[in-house]
């Protein structure tokens, strides 16, 4: 298995998902082993002394004026995984499981959480011999870390819960077992840093990240096609346009639009002699709307490149000063910002790219296309209902857009009185993303669609070789036919980047997270 050394507190976006779409094992670089080895000591001194320090020789929560003797520290951490195994719902994916764990090494590599050195390099070796917990999706608020699905994680170290190894699911300790690994017992304060903290969110919300930006690369293509189908103009694409406005994301995505269209046969076609004057606003104001969401989610982005390289749980230990004091920094408040970031920008790309859907197979508004681009209308209903589809996930996107950040419920007795639910708002990304794939995949049949009703006028040279790509796996639409199977390839051609990999290299490489 390949493996990738990372270092605490430097770690990209890049980095990340090649972790989670590459599979990759992590180890972490050998700058961070002194000073988690200097926390761990620190720790282990708090746990002797007579002092009270929170998690360390204390209870939990609203237990945390119960001193725990020094002889119970061990059971105290093992109880607090195993109480804290509550989490329930559809298991995480493997991919992103690999993903936490990655997150949860970089925290406890900061050198802050008292963990000692085995306890990291057990992680390591999970995740380099193919152990991973089974950690159900569902049970965090998003405050004091993500509890429960974070306690099966380290329940799996223990030799507890299940676990996946070589693709089969079996009971822990049997996954260690066969992996050539040991459990490992918990010392003062383990149990807590490994259950405290913002992993799972991060990890829900960097995957949700990286599947829109794919989304949103996608959709500056189908949106191109879609110009040219519909015999849009470029006009409005204009560099000198966009300058005067000042926006990033706005001005690489109508510089993408004008390479991706440079050429085209149908676009010179009409420069002359056009009695339209303006294009509707699905059209005309795609650098201004997809722009906006790729700055939206570029600003989602550093906040969670920062959070993947913090240190989040509680208590934790100030080496440089000697002290080991309590925060909140497993408070994930702006993991869900960021989730709710992502989830608007998610639902604006679908909205937009519906639009131009319906405008397509309008015969009043497609510029002579044929009625929902069927050469034999009537008898023969074409892209009716794969519009009608579209709109259903606009509408679905929409609702689950609604922000999760500002919800909030006390637990604990009131002591978390105020919570972030960033777990679940990061969780809905996944479906938001499978929505907005199938939107831009059935505006890429409908655009490929258009462009071949405009023949023997071509469209640029960048657009053919989408068209081409698709038409291996989609056959154009003639009669009428069975439609579910050629909605989900499309939707799989755009989620893994095929047509992306059809266009020339580095065309759309600016549209980065």
């Amino acid at each position: 298995m390949s493996e990738l050394t990372l270092t605490p507190g430097h770690v990209t976006l890049a980095d990340l998902e090649r972790v989670w779409r590459e599979g990759l094992a992590v180890r972490l670089a050998d700058s961070a082993r002194a000073g988690i080895a200097d926390s761990a000591a620190r720790i282990d001194a708090a746990a002797k002394g007579d002092v009270p320090v929170y998690g360390v020789n204390t209870g939990f929560g609203k237990l945390a004026s119960i001193k725990i003797k020094a002889e119970d520290t061990s059971t105290l951490q093992r109880n607090l995984i195993l109480s804290h195994c509550c989490g329930v719902g559809e298991n995480v994916e493997e991919e992103t499981v690999r993903l936490i764990m990655a997150l949860k090494l970089l925290s406890l590599g900061r050198g802050a959480s008292g963990t000692r050195p085995e306890v990291v390099a057990l992680i390591e070796d999970m995740l380099a011999r193919g152990v991973l917990p089974v950690i159900p999706s569902q049970g965090s608020v998003g405050a004091s870390g993500d509890l429960a699905p974070l306690a099966h994680m380290a329940a799996a170290m223990l030799g507890e819960g299940r676990a996946t190894y070589q693709g089969r699911e079996m009971p822990s300790a049997e996954a260690l077992a066969a992996a050539g690994l040991k459990p490992v017992a918990l010392a003062a304060k383990e149990g807590l840093a490994l259950i405290n903290g913002t992993q799972v969110s991060t990890a829900f919300a960097l995957t949700g990240l990286f599947e829109a930006f794919r989304a949103a690369r996608n959709a500056l293509v189908s949106s191109s096609l879609s110009t040219d189908a519909i015999m849009g103009s470029t006009a409005p694409f204009l560099d000198e346009i966009h300058q005067l406005r000042g926006h990033r994301g706005q001005i690489l995505a109508a510089r993408a639009i004008r390479d991706l269209m440079d050429g085209s046969e149908i676009r010179e076609s009409h420069r002359v002699g056009d009695t339209r004057v303006q294009d509707p606003y699905c059209i005309r104001c795609q650098p201004q709307v997809t722009g906006a969401c790729i700055d939206l989610l570029a600003q989602a982005g550093r906040t969670l490149e920062i959070e993947a390289n913090a240190a989040t749980d509680n208590p934790l230990v100030l080496v440089e000063s000697g002290q080991i004091v309590s925060g909140g920094n497993f408070h994930a408040e702006p993991v869900a910002f960021a989730a709710d970031q992502i989830a608007l920008a998610i639902a604006e790309i679908g909205a937009i790219s519906q639009r131009r859907i319906a405008l397509m197979v309008d015969p009043t508004l497609s510029h002579d296309l044929p009625p929902f681009l069927t050469p034999d209308p009537g008898l023969n209903s074409g892209l009716m209902i794969a519009e009608v589809t579209s709109a259903a996930l606009m509408s679905e996107n929409k609702h689950l857009a609604t922000p999760c950040s500002t919800d909030s419920t006390p637990t604990s007795a009131n002591q978390e009185d105020h919570v972030s639910m960033a777990a679940h708002g990061a969780r809905r990304l996944k479906r938001m993303n499978a929505n907005l794939t199938q939107i831009i995949g059935i505006e890429v049949l409908c655009a490929a669609a258009g462009i071949e009703f405009r023949a023997p006028l071509k469209t640029s040279a960048p657009l053919q070789a989408v068209v081409a790509r698709l038409r291996k796996s989609v056959a154009p639409l003639g009669q009428d036919r069975y439609m579910a199977p050629d909605l989900a390839e499309v939707a799989a051609l755009v989620r893994s980047g095929a047509l992306l990999d059809a266009l020339p290299n580095n065309l759309l490489a600016e549209v980065q997270p």
